[in-house]
């Protein structure tokens, strides 16, 4: 509404459904926001667990690795790299959390099978192998989360301008007009209840 509107009953009606409104609006923001800042404390701690998980995983691979390289020679392991299939079970889908579009990763979870021989290898490049595939699982997850919350964060980051803009320019400007319109409405029948009581005098005095 207009802050020089006109002040009448029907126009006060409307200020005072307006300003209802608006606070409606930001108890909803409000809401909104600390929902979504208990999902990405959520998402974060997850995120702080699986990458100190990754941290060990890449060390214990790492050193499966260097073992392997050790038994077998750097050469051989190479060839052997060669054999690990490409990943193409990840499939990417979306769900909503009040309004953010979060990414939903869905991937086989189940190791594959080492594509070389048992004959010829040593236990130390199944061991790195293993750790390596786990590494893999860990991180998709983590790209998961991390992502999510990345989303998150900026939708927080909205939710809270669109209420501080209710909280502070909005709802304030309805309560001025509101209260405006109701001191002009108070004011004019303080003058109408002034000028009949008048009259009334007049009348009463020209009938005497």
């Amino acid at each position: 509404m207009n802050p020089n509107t006109f002040p009448t009953k029907g126009n006060l009606i409307l200020a005072k459904n307006s300003l209802a409104l608006a606070r409606q609006g930001y108890e909803l923001m409000d809401k909104k926001r600390n929902i979504l800042i208990r999902e990405l404390m959520n998402l974060i701690g997850q995120a702080a667990d699986i990458q100190g998980q990754i941290d060990t995983t890449f060390r214990t691979a790492y050193a499966a690795l260097q073992k392997a390289n050790i038994e077998l020679g750097i050469h051989l392991v190479e060839e052997f790299s060669h054999s690990v299939p490409v990943e193409d079970s990840i499939r990417i889908k979306t769900r909503s959390i009040m309004g953010t579009e979060i990414p939903l990763v869905e991937f086989s979870e189940q190791p594959s099978r080492p594509a070389y021989a048992y004959y010829g290898t040593s236990q130390s490049l199944d061991e790195a192998k293993a750790a390596f595939d786990e590494v893999k699982r860990l991180t998709i997850r983590l790209s998961m989360i991390e992502n999510s919350a990345y989303r998150l964060a900026a939708n927080i980051k909205k939710t809270q301008k669109r209420a501080n803009a209710l909280k502070n320019i909005t709802i304030p400007t309805y309560e001025a007009l509101s209260k405006s319109i109701q001191n002009a409405l108070e004011e004019k029948e303080r003058e109408e209840f002034t000028r009949l009581k008048v009259i009334k005098k007049m009348q009463t005095a020209a009938w005497e």
